[in-house]
C-alpha cells in the first residue's frame, strides 16, 4: 500500500503508451501538482516529456505537429470544455488522454464530436485524483471545506472523488464507516458508498478468498480532535510545515534574512531526498546528531576529492562526482533548514511553549496551570500567535470546568493586539458539545479498559516532555485493529460486509477538516508494527492553517456556546 509508487506507475504507463518520440503534456492547476509531487522535471525529461502546459492558462497558438501531445486532467465540467475546444482546432500532432477520476460517458461522447480531425488515439481514465505526501499520506489540497459548519458543495465532491480514486488505485473495495454523530462524514460515506455501488464493475476485485476481513474506510471529523493540530510538533517534518509551511513538498524561504540566493525555495520530497526519506520522522535532537554525521562524511569525501595524482584517481574523481555534487546540496540545504527551525525555536521560546501545551493536553492541573499561561502569554518573547494558542487549548480542556477563566486570559490576548474571536470560534467548531469520544482522557469508572491503560500510561511516567500526546487517531486505530466493538462509534453504511469478526488488514482513513504530520507520524508507527494503513485529509494542517479553517467554517453563524465570550466575539457570530 504505498501511494507515491502508484502515482508514478500511473504517469509511467502514460508515458510509455504514447510511444518513442518528443512529447508535451497538457495539465490543469490539480494534476500539476499531483505530477511535481511524484516526479522532477528531470524525471520527466527522462521519459521524453520536454514541455509543461497549462489547459486552463493563456497557451500560445503555435502548431507544433512534430510534437505528441499527454493530456492529463480532473474530469470536470470547466476542463472537458477547453479540452473540447482544443481538439476542434489541434494544434498537436496526436493526443493520449488520460482523466484523472471516473468520466461519465456523456462527456467522452461529447469529447468525440469534437475531435473532428481524429487525432486522439487513447482515452483512458487512471486514478491518480490525489496528492501523495508520503507514502502512506495522501491530501487533497483543500484548505477550508466547510461553510456554517456544512460541507462545501465542490469540497464535498472533490473528497468523494479524491477517495474513490484512492481505493481504485489501491484496488479495495471497503466496508465504510463514518464517526457516528457527524454529518459531515455521514454524507461523505454515503455518496461514495453510491459512487462504488453505481461503478460495481470497477470495484470487482477478487477479494476475501482466504476468508480474511474486508478491508476499512474509516471516514473521521477533525473536529473530534482540534488538539492535535493545534500543538507545536518536534519531528522533522511536522516541525518544518508548523513553523515555514510545506506546500505541495516545497518550503518558501524567500521571506527570510540569511537564506543563500538558492536556498529560497526549497524541495522536501522523502522519494527524491533519501536523507530527508530516512529521517522525516527523527525528533528535533536526533536530526542534529545525523546532519553532524553527515557533515562529517562530506568532508572525508571532499578531502578524498583533493587527493587527485594519477589516472585512476582522476578516473574515480569523475565517476564519483555527481554523487558528491548531490551530497553537497544535500547537506547544505538540511542544514539551512536545520539553521531556520533553530532560530525560530529560541526566538519565540517554543521549548518552555511547547512544554506547556503538551501538559494541558496530557493532564488536568487547573490551577498550576492557569497561573503558568497567565506567566507565558504576558512575556514579550513569546508571540501572540502562540500566546493565543496556549490559550484555545486551556479553553477546550476545561471548557466546563467550575473555575475556568478563558475570558481573563483572552483579555491579555486582546491587550497584546491579538486574535481573541478564534477561541470562541474554535469552541463552536469542536467544543464538547460537538466532540464524540475521549480527547482528554476524561475516563468513566466503567470503561475498564481505558482506565488501565491510562493508569499503566502514569506509571510508565514520560520519556520526553515536548511529545507526550497522541493523537485520538492512534487510539481510534487501536480499536480497529484489536477487534473491538465499532459499531456504536462508527456505524457502517455498507452492513452487509460486516459480519467478519476478524479485523481489517488494510484501513484507509480519511480526516474530513485536514490531518496532520502527528497523526501521519502515528500511522507511519503503527506500520512499522506490521499493519497497513494509509492516512489523508482534506488537507494537511499546522497550527495557523487549522486556525483559517475554523474561521472560515464558523464565519457568520451564530454562536450559542460561547456566551459568556461573547464581548471577545465576532461581530458576524453575535
Amino acid at each position: 500500500m504505498n501511494l507515491i509508487s502508484g502515482i508514478k506507475l500511473y504517469i509511467d504507463k502514460m508515458c510509455t503508451e504514447s510511444g518513442p518520440g518528443m512529447k508535451i503534456i497538457l495539465l490543469d492547476k490539480e494534476t500539476t501538482s499531483i505530477i511535481s509531487m511524484a516526479f522532477s522535471q528531470s524525471d520527466m525529461l527522462q521519459r521524453e516529456v520536454y514541455l509543461f502546459e497549462r489547459l486552463d492558462s493563456g497557451r500560445s497558438n503555435e502548431r507544433l505537429k512534430y510534437l505528441k501531445c499527454i493530456v492529463f486532467i480532473r474530469p470536470t465540467k470547466q476542463n472537458i470544455q477547453l479540452l473540447a475546444n482544443e481538439l476542434r482546432n489541434p494544434k498537436y500532432s496526436a493526443y493520449y488522454i488520460y482523466f484523472s477520476n471516473i468520466i461519465p460517458r456523456t462527456d467522452i461522447k461529447y469529447l468525440a464530436e469534437c475531435d473532428e480531425s481524429e487525432s486522439v488515439r487513447e482515452v483512458k481514465e487512471l486514478y491518480a485524483d490525489y496528492l501523495c505526501v508520503n507514502p502512506n499520506l495522501f491530501s487533497l489540497n483543500i484548505p477550508n471545506c466547510m461553510a456554517n459548519l456544512n460541507w462545501l458543495p465542490d469540497a464535498l465532491t472533490h473528497s468523494m472523488q479524491g477517495i474513490t480514486a484512492v481505493l481504485l488505485s489501491l484496488k479495495l473495495n471497503p466496508v465504510i464507516r463514518y464517526r457516528a454523530g457527524s454529518q459531515a462524514a455521514q454524507l461523505l460515506a454515503k455518496l461514495i458508498y453510491e459512487q462504488i455501488t453505481k461503478e460495481s464493475s470497477l470495484f470487482d476485485f477478487r477479494s476475501n478468498i482466504d476468508g480474511s476481513a474486508p478491508p476499512l474506510l474509516l471516514i473521521l471529523d477533525r473536529r473530534d480532535d482540534p488538539v492535535t493540530p493545534l500543538l507545536h510538533q518536534w519531528t522533522y517534518q511536522a516541525m518544518v510545515h508548523e513553523l515555514l509551511q510545506i506546500n505541495n513538498n516545497r518550503v518558501d524561504l524567500s521571506n527570510r534574512p540569511n537564506v543563500p540566493k538558492d536556498f529560497k525555495e526549497l524541495v522536501l520530497s522523502g522519494d527524491q531526498d533519501d536523507f530527508y526519506g530516512n529521517n522525516m520522522y527523527a525528533n528535533y535532537g536526533e536530526i542534529g546528531s545525523t546532519i553532524k554525521q553527515l557533515m562529517e562524511e562530506f568532508q572525508r569525501k571532499a578531502n578524498d576529492h583533493k587527493k587527485v595524482e594519477s589516472i585512476a584517481d582522476m578516473k574515480n574523481f569523475i565517476e564519483s562526482y555527481p554523487q558528491f555534487k548531490k551530497m553537497s546540496g544535500t547537506v547544505q540545504k538540511h542544514l539551512c533548514v536545520i539553521g531556520e527551525l533553530s532560530a525560530l525555536s529560541n526566538k519565540r521560546n517554543l521549548f518552555e511553549v511547547s512544554e506547556l501545551e503538551q501538559e494541558m493536553a496530557c493532564k488536568a492541573e487547573h490551577s498550576a496551570q492557569l497561573q503558568r499561561i497567565k506567566k507565558l502569554i504576558a512575556d514579550e518573547r513569546v508571540s501572540v500567535e502562540d500566546a493565543l494558542k496556549l490559550v484555545a487549548l486551556y479553553a477546550l480542556r476545561y471548557e466546563r470546568h467550575a473555575n475556568c477563566d478563558t475570558s481573563g486570559l483572552l483579555q491579555i490576548i486582546k491587550t497584546r493586539g491579538g486574535r481573541a474571536a478564534v477561541v470562541p470560534a474554535l469552541i463552536e467548531y469542536a467544543g464538547t458539545h460537538v466532540r464524540q469520544g475521549d480527547l482528554f482522557n476524561m475516563v468513566r469508572i466503567t470503561d475498564a479498559v481505558k482506565l488501565t491503560r491510562n493508569l499503566i500510561k502514569g506509571l510508565k511516567g514520560v520519556e520526553n516532555v515536548f511529545t507526550q500526546h497522541t493523537p485520538l487517531l492512534k487510539e481510534s486505530l487501536e480499536d480497529v485493529f484489536k477487534g473491538r466493538e465499532l459499531d456504536p462509534l462508527y456505524p457502517a453504511i455498507n452492513s452487509e460486509l460486516v459480519p467478519f469478526r476478524r479485523p481489517p488488514q488494510e484501513v484507509v482513513v480519511f480526516i474530513i477538516g485536514g490531518a496532520t504530520y502527528e497523526e501521519a507520524l502515528a500511522v507511519h508507527q503503527l506500520n512499522n508494527a506490521g499493519y497497513r494503513v494509509i492516512l489523508g485529509g482534506t488537507t494537511i494542517h499546522n497550527s495557523q492553517t487549522f486556525i483559517g479553517e475554523v474561521l472560515a467554517a464558523t464565519n457568520g453563524i451564530q454562536f450559542k456556546h460561547t456566551k459568556s465570550m461573547i464581548k471577545y466575539c465576532s461581530t458576524d457570530n453575535i
